[in-house]
């Protein structure tokens, strides 16, 4: 499965707005968002916003970088 990832800028309401689209087979399935300085250890990693389809749930993962959370999602929705 291919992912593809597209740079957006997410409305949060918080530091936390640069993001990232990320598409399994051209279909959205989560919305990543990079932690801000604010998060103190945390700043610079990815938190999954929100899933859609398999990844829709509770679970709002934090990841080291895109890599490992592409991993993570290629996993769940492959």
């Amino acid at each position: 499965m291919k992912l593809g990832f597209q740079p957006v800028t997410v409305e949060t309401n918080a530091p936390d707005e640069e993001g990232c689209l990320v598409f399994a087979n051209n279909r959205l399935v989560a919305v990543l968002v990079r932690l801000s300085a604010e998060h103190g250890r945390k700043a610079g990693r990815w938190y999954l916003e929100h899933g859609f389809g398999k990844l829709d749930g509770p679970a709002h993962p934090i990841f080291a970088d895109l890599n490992e959370a592409g991993d993570w999602l290629a996993q769940r929705v492959g």
